[in-house]
């Protein structure tokens, strides 16, 4: 049902159409969700129905510099009238595996401590709270939870669009 596809920056205009009502008082601003699309270290999804592939219904992006060993979900979101149907976690789950292509050892992600079912999916994949930032979501006071998933990276994948790389950091064709 739902495909995914790699963001750019031609996108960022369905992506801020999602962004700003999904995010209302804290939504990114339209010069930093484009430096994130155009940025090297990161991978940015957008979704939609298999059979509706111009309403862009989902995204999703993941800052993951090769060899760092640590990813972080930047940000996901799920238009309204697509929630429900499984289309987050499966967003969430791409973004793991690119984390593992790209050796992460650890993907981090920051939560409103009001969002309850953005939370439960995220324990539901692994995610666990390691801290709490006081008011980090302006302008609502609102408090961040800080979660983390530990990985084990795979031997042979490679990220999006690149050639397979090894647990070494070795180059091969995929």
């Amino acid at each position: 049902m739902w495909q995914m596809r790699l963001a750019g920056p031609d996108d960022l205009d369905v992506i801020m159409a999602i962004e700003t009502p999904t995010f209302t008082t804290d939504a990114w601003s339209s010069s930093a969700m484009l430096s994130d699309l155009e940025s090297q270290h990161t991978v940015y999804l957008i979704a939609f129905d298999q059979n509706l592939p111009e309403d862009i219904v989902g995204y999703a992006g993941l800052l993951a510099p090769i060899g760092s060993g640590e990813a972080d979900i930047q940000t996901i979101a799920v238009a309204e009238t697509a929630r429900g149907n499984g289309l987050g976690r499966l967003m969430m789950q791409t973004l793991i595996g690119e984390a593992r292509a790209r050796r992460a050892e650890n993907v981090f992600l920051e939560v409103r401590a009001d969002n309850p079912i953005a939370e439960g999916l995220y324990e539901s994949l692994g995610f666990e709270r390691i801290a709490v930032r006081p008011h980090y979501y302006q302008p609502d006071n609102v408090d961040a939870h800080i979660m983390r998933l530990a990985l084990e990276v795979p031997s042979a994948v490679g990220p999006i669009g690149s050639d397979v790389v090894d647990a070494a950091g070795q180059e091969s064709s995929s």
